[in-house]
């Protein structure tokens, strides 16, 4: 048996892309109330960017390692941070790369930049663009 993150369901390749992966499919995600989404029982699939934006939320909403049934490059680092006594600075920087290191194991995902990290009080604002195979789009999560 094949261990993939990305397990190939139906689709062949992404239509008009010359890349070889297939196209890219996830469950809808309901992201203000952090939950999947269904529609007279059954789940919502969305494909292309939607799909990678789905993976991309729970990448960064999962800590890594934390999951046995995670691959141990699925999820994010950035709790880590939370009660250290680190500087802000330091904080901020060690946020940003995690960040990045929470994207960068997916195929469908070509870069991540404009990362900027904001420390209000006990809240830290993880910013960047994530760049795909089907587009760019900004991307902000809350730790």
């Amino acid at each position: 048996m094949s261990e993939s993150l990305f397990p190939v369901t139906g689709e062949t390749t992404v239509s008009n892309l010359d890349t070889g992966l297939p196209l890219a499919r996830e469950v809808a995600w309901d992201f203000e109330g952090d939950k999947p989404l269904f529609q007279r029982g059954e789940p919502v699939v969305v494909t292309g960017l939607e799909a990678v934006m789905v993976w991309v939320w729970n990448a960064l909403k999962t800590e890594r390692f934390r999951y046995r049934h995670h691959s141990r490059s699925y999820g994010n680092e950035m709790e880590r941070l939370m009660g250290q006594t680190f500087t802000g600075d330091l904080k901020r920087a060690e946020a940003a790369r995690y960040f990045r290191e929470a994207l960068e194991p997916n195929p469908y995902i070509t870069g991540v930049e404009g990362i900027t990290a904001e420390l209000e009080g006990d809240v830290l604002t993880v910013t960047g663009t994530v760049r795909t195979i089907y587009g760019d789009r900004e991307v902000s999560v809350h730790v």
